[in-house]
């Protein structure tokens, strides 16, 4: 059969970022910025970067024969692409739940957007930023709210040693500094 009359399906079962969008209980926290990066990110491709190469597609496929004309080809796989990431986005920004950190400033608990400093099993201090899934660069000191480290951190409170399993077995990790952002305005 031609592949022009199959139908790409949009379950996205050989779509690792379809596959990504379930989170556990199905919430999306994020913060105000990340959400904004996103819906960015999100109308960007719809407004510019697609038009752009929807262009180009109809272009080179006045040019001929379509099997061999590289243009007509790339611009078609390259439309997939953003097709798929704009069908991601749209699904992580309808689940997202817009979360202020800043709600929490002066408190000594641990909450999805504090940065919390604590001490490992190799005594070791360590610095983290609990963030949402589509917003963490650990490259920033920052980890997803869905990271094993972040679940055993969340709710403990300064001085708390809480158990994290780890390959070996279990870690104990003492929170010793939560902070906050502080609230805008």
């Amino acid at each position: 059969m031609s592949k022009a009359f199959t139908r790409e399906t949009d379950t996205g079962d050989d779509d690792p970022e379809d596959a990504a969008v379930a989170v556990p209980g199905g919430k999306n926290y994020i913060t105000r910025a990340g959400y904004d990066r996103l819906r960015r990110e999100l109308m960007s491709l719809v407004d510019e970067e697609r038009p752009k190469v929807v262009e180009a597609v109809h272009w080179a496929a006045k040019n001929g024969d379509r099997s061999e004309n590289g243009d007509y080809l790339y611009g078609k796989k390259r439309l997939r692409e953003i097709d798929r990431r704009i069908r991601f986005l749209t699904k992580r920004l309808e689940i997202a739940e817009v979360v202020d950190p800043s709600l929490h400033h002066g408190r000594d608990q641990v909450f999805f957007g504090a940065t919390v400093s604590y001490i490992d099993g190799d005594g070791q201090e360590m610095t983290i930023t609990i963030m949402g899934t589509d917003e963490a660069d650990s490259t920033q000191g920052q980890v997803s709210w869905v990271a094993p480290v972040a679940r055993a951190l969340l709710k403990a409170r300064v001085g708390d040693v809480v158990p994290l399993a780890v390959p070996g077995g279990t870690q104990e990790l003492e929170v010793v500094a939560v902070r906050y952002p502080a609230p805008a305005g």
